[in-house]
């Protein structure tokens, strides 16, 4: 499928930005042309974008009227909410649920911490305001909307000069009606406002999650809506007029007008490109059972690929903690209920800075560098250590060869903070302080890996590690050898993957609708007719989707589905069929199935009932190109010493490029340096080249 718009050339742009740097990539038709990282520029993220489009251009001599189409990943939705940095919001509720937000679910992540307090919310308690109105849970109205109370209201909230509104009404997702009149009443008040009404962000019932999701849609709408309205202009002022494509935390992507509509689906959104890329990239070597490991430069993600599907959820807080029994602490971010891919997070990164606490504890991350001022290798004016300084003083990274070679590292300036912020407080050499922190925030990563694999009933060793990002390569092997696993796959491309990702995304869009009813008695024409309205909803979402061709849509169809009695569901997919038997009899084996596999029982004689029932329309892009050409650097031709341990201390270490690694296994210690990042195969190990290009590291037992 071509994209069509203001340009039909055959090259399209993949640019995701990260935490610390920019990653894009230039594709056309005989594959990957060019790629680029550049420093993050997080006053104006669009400027950085620029840079490396400009500089891929001049590199590969593609003229810009030749590119058809731009796919972004942003973490400008996750920054705005973790710094607190979006518009000023009102919440118009129903009577009585006014401290929603403040209550979420009487969670603590940390039983015994009576001192735990709660991220602040969103919207301030004095810009929350209640509303005469109810609507029953099946739908029916008990009481009006006050209109008059409401008109009061919207003219306060234009005297105090609110940027957004949310509307969350009790029972909305059953019927709709005062919400829409809510929000009529709102434009004709308010006309520049940023309204947000959740029975089209979120029609699901549970109270908090779907007031919270539709608050965190309306705070970081204007942000999003101006980010890329002034990313477009950028765009176009550099002749490159081609269709702006958003990912998606679930995998897919959308224009970026609807993007500005449902902003809170484009959190973790680069995350998610990467796991897409390890997921196709996986199957075409035929590896369908891959824990996706993402390391960059201010946190690590890992996300468990299973029969060539990426795991999926519908849960997830934004700037919650990690623990060891699941993959987020809840009660410690603001709550999203929207189709992701499970990804698990820790503040551990290449900027991730160390330090000593009082009782001569060592502790990496969560805190970063970022890309100002970065690591003190960097030369910026960073003054703590972090773990680029640590692997730079390891040995690991080529102090000439980061990001291309278009950032010069400073050892000098990595072993000077080691030594004053780690190795003197506890006694240790630079070297013996820089493997600490190497090996610290290698046991954070463990974490990640376990919630998605451990903690879902899955067991790591039965999966290979597929690592990507700047500096997954570095950690992956040393990670593998601690948890048992036996394979590691290190990509081409490897330092941009997630940009890569971005070109493997087609345009995705998920609707879901709350409908509970027992699964042996329900009727098949509200079932149906229940379907046939998501159905509505996704053909209207895609035809508004100008990259999208008619008859191209695909739609999926699955159901939430719970033992009768239980709190929460899981999502199976539901395929009809001509009798009533023959669905309920495949839908509670799936389901059966699944919660056999994930808790480690079924229940037969349990009734079983719907929760919700989704759908999935998607329009499938052209793949991006294998990736088998390697990008050629200078072949470094040579060794250097690189510290393995206080067992093996500093051992002199051969360095080549990829292209030097041949199908038949080289022993470790070995370094293998690309133009975007660094494989360490540490002793023992051996590492091989398949004919993907792809880095086979086979672990030591």
């Amino acid at each position: 499928m071509t994209m069509p718009g203001t340009n039909t050339g055959p090259y399209r742009v993949g640019a995701d930005i990260g935490g610390t740097f920019t990653d894009l990539v230039l594709s056309g038709p005989d594959g990957i042309v060019t790629t680029a990282k550049v420093l993050s520029t997080p006053d104006e993220y669009g400027r950085g974008i620029i840079s490396g489009l400009n500089q891929m251009l001049d590199t590969s001599g593609v003229p810009a009227q030749e590119i058809s189409g731009i796919v972004h990943g942003t973490t400008v939705v996750t920054n705005a909410l973790l710094e607190n940095q979006g518009a000023r919001t009102a919440l118009i509720t129903t009577h009585g649920f006014r401290d929603v937000l403040e209550l979420r679910r009487l969670r603590v992540p940390q039983l015994y911490n009576l001192a735990h307090r709660p991220p602040r919310p969103i919207v301030d308690r004095r810009l929350r305001y209640e509303i005469t109105e109810r609507i029953a849970a099946d739908g029916t109205v008990i009481e009006p909307l006050d209109v008059a109370a409401l008109r009061r209201i919207a003219d306060e909230l234009a005297m105090m000069q609110v940027g957004s509104v949310a509307v969350c009404l009790l029972h909305s997702y059953k019927n709709p009606v005062h919400e829409r009149a809510a929000a009529e009443i709102i434009r004709e008040r308010l006309p520049d406002v940023y309204l947000s009404l959740s029975v089209d962000v979120l029609p699901e019932i549970r109270e908090y999650e779907r007031t919270s999701t539709t608050v965190v849609n309306a705070f970081v709408g204007p942000i999003v809506k101006n980010y890329l309205t002034a990313l477009r202009r950028s765009l176009d002022g550099v002749g490159v007029p081609a269709p702006l494509l958003i990912m998606q935390s679930s995998g897919g992507v959308m224009s970026a007008s609807l993007a500005a509509e449902k902003p809170a689906h484009m959190v973790e959104s680069g995350p998610a490109a990467g796991v897409i890329a390890a997921q196709v990239m996986g199957g075409r070597s035929r590896l369908t059972r891959l824990i996706a490991f993402d390391m960059g430069g201010t946190t690590a993600k890992a996300s468990l690929i299973e029969d060539a599907e990426v795991s999926r959820t519908t849960e997830y807080e934004v700037g919650a903690s990690m623990n060891h029994a699941t993959p987020f602490v809840t009660g410690t971010g603001h709550a999203l209920k929207l189709p992701m891919i499970d990804i698990a997070e820790v503040g551990s990164g290449g900027g991730s800075i160390a330090t000593v606490d009082r009782s001569g504890s060592l502790k990496v991350g969560p805190r970063s560098a970022g890309s100002v001022p970065g690591p003190a290798c960097y030369g910026r004016g960073g003054s703590a250590p972090t773990v680029t300084d640590a692997n730079v003083v390891l040995g690991y990274i080529n102090p000439g060869q980061l990001a291309g070679g278009n950032l010069t590292l400073r050892p000098e300036l990595a072993e000077d903070v080691l030594n004053e912020h780690v190795a003197r407080p506890l006694g240790l050499s630079v070297h013996q302080a820089a493997y600490g922190i190497h090996t610290v925030v290698n046991a954070s990563m463990i974490r990640a890996i376990k919630s998605v694999s451990t903690n879902r009933g899955r067991d790591p060793r039965d999966f290979a590690l597929f690592a990507f990002g700047g500096n997954g390569a570095v950690h992956a092997a040393a990670i593998a050898q601690e948890m048992g696993i036996r394979q590691v796959i290190v990509p081409p491309r490897t330092g941009v993957l997630s940009a890569v990702g971005l070109l493997e995304a087609g345009i995705e869009h998920h609707f879901v609708q709350t409908f509970i009813h027992a699964t042996a008695a329900v009727p098949l024409d509200r079932l149906d007719a229940a379907f046939a309205a998501l159905e509505q909803r996704a053909m209207r979402a895609m035809g508004r989707e100008s990259t999208a061709q008619p008859g191209e849509e695909r739609l999926q169809y699955l159901a939430d589905v719970r033992y009768i009695g239980q709190a929460h569901e899981i999502t199976v997919p539901f395929a009809r069929r001509p009798t009533l038997h023959e669905h309920v009899a495949a839908l509670e084996e799936d389901f059966a199935r699944e919660h056999e596999r994930t808790y480690g029982h079924r229940s037969p004689d349990v009734p079983t009932e719907f929760f919700n029932l989704r759908v999935i329309a998607s329009v499938e892009e052209p793949r991006a190109p294998v990736l088998s050409q390697v990008p050629q650097i200078a072949d470094p031709r040579g060794r250097r010493r690189a510290y393995f341990g206080p067992a093996l201390g500093l051992l002199p270490t051969p360095v080549v490029t990829r292209s030097a690694v041949g199908a038949e296994r080289t022993s470790g210690p070995l370094i293998v340096e690309e133009q975007d990042a660094t494989v360490v195969v540490p002793p023992g190990c051996s590492v091989s080249r398949d004919s993907y290009a792809n880095l086979i590291i086979e672990i030591a037992g």
